[in-house]
């Protein structure tokens, strides 16, 4: 995994290399609009961003795969590499991972 670290925004969460900035961003989408039931409407596309730059980050290779593999219909044998690539993501984010030091 490419490292964790802070972003220094008071919720001691820890955030990936490279996801701090989407980090702050949905913090700050989610301030502004208070209202949780908002919040889901308006801050969605920072949340998905959020997510898919956190399972990049601990699984690069498994992420890459589902994104070229599932990202069409295609044949049989294409949906099955999918379904594939979307068990091997699974079994990653369900392994612990290790700290960075």
């Amino acid at each position: 995994m490419g490292g964790r670290g802070g972003d220094g925004d008071g919720t001691g969460v820890a955030v990936p290399l490279g996801c701090g900035s989407l980090h702050r961003a949905l913090l700050q989408c989610h301030r502004r609009a208070g209202d949780p039931r908002q919040q889901a409407v308006l801050c969605r596309h920072l949340n998905r961003s959020l997510a898919e730059c956190v399972v990049s980050a601990c699984c690069p290779e498994e992420s890459e795969a589902v994104r070229s593999l599932c990202s069409s219909a295609g044949t049989s044998l294409k949906r099955s590499q999918c379904q594939r690539a979307r068990l091997a993501l699974s079994v990653c984010l369900s392994s612990p991972q290790p700290p960075d030091s």
